[in-house]
């Protein structure tokens, strides 16, 4: 069965839901956990950049201030469920990043808002792109 779960998290509460959720799992399998927070930079969108924003560096060490306290959280979730977790906090695209974490796991354990039609087009989906792309199963958890 499923042996290396990964449970992406980015502090909302659909993921920290899925948190919760993917480590009662994993507690009932025996598995080991690897919470992943992916934060992306302001640089990789369109037309910004460290020339074109002013206080960058400011936003760049806030954010990773921010993915650090969902990290910690998610931490407290897993110690609450009973399970030790690894957490990792990465830089870049997080549909990217986390279908390259996958590699090393079986099962992907991850939150989403439910939003769709007009909402999940304007707003896109890291759920929906790792869903379609994952190369290794995954659960999703709604909110509500």
């Amino acid at each position: 069965m499923y042996q290396r779960i990964l449970i992406p998290t980015d502090s909302s509460e659909p993921s920290e839901k899925a948190v919760r959720e993917g480590c009662q799992l994993a507690k009932r399998l025996g598995a080991t956990v690897s919470i992943l927070y992916v934060n992306e930079p302001i640089a990789f969108m369109p037309f910004v950049g460290t020339q074109t924003v002013p206080y960058y560096e400011d936003w760049s060490r806030e954010a990773k201030a921010a993915g650090e306290k969902a990290l910690e959280r998610a931490a407290q979730i897993a110690r609450e469920e009973g399970v030790e977790a690894q957490t990792r906090l990465e830089e870049g695209r997080p549909v990217q990043q986390i279908l390259e974490a996958a590699k090393g796991h079986d099962l992907i354990v991850m939150g989403s808002h439910g939003r769709g039609g007009l909402d999940r087009l304007l707003l896109g989906s890291v759920t929906s792109g790792v869903l379609h792309r994952s190369p290794v199963p995954v659960l999703v958890i709604r909110a509500g």
